[in-house]
């Protein structure tokens, strides 16, 4: 009885994440507050729906990475596929060109901030 037990529990773990399959990842980027020259923001990069968990997020400011930006934990949906979210404080200005770069699965695709200003 046991065994069966055990093989049952086994079936269904792999049953659960063999329906998970490659997905890319969806990337939104937005500011936490309507965009306003020279007025200090957070900078936000929401990343959802991708399998396998492996990527790699970095938020750039006129290309170079912004320092000091912190992640969420990594979180997953019912269906294997997971999210995360990278944010950092920012003052922006006319100009700069603000960017989420994501990697997955060796993939490296830069998603522009359009500004509302």
């Amino acid at each position: 009885m046991k065994g069966f037990v055990c093989a049952l529990t086994l079936g269904l773990l792999l049953l659960g994440l063999s329906a998970a399959k490659e997905a890319s990842p969806k990337v939104q980027v937005y500011t936490r507050l309507p965009g306003e020259f020279g007025k200090s923001n957070v900078f936000i990069c929401h990343v959802t729906d991708f399998h396998p968990p492996e990527i790699k997020i970095e938020l750039l400011k006129n290309g170079q990475v912004i320092p000091g930006a912190q992640q969420t934990d990594l979180a997953f949906e019912e269906s294997w596929h997971y999210h995360l979210t990278k944010h950092v404080a920012v003052t922006p200005m006319q100009g700069d060109d603000l960017a989420c770069r994501v990697t997955h699965m060796k993939n490296t695709k830069t998603y522009t901030w359009e500004s509302d200003l």
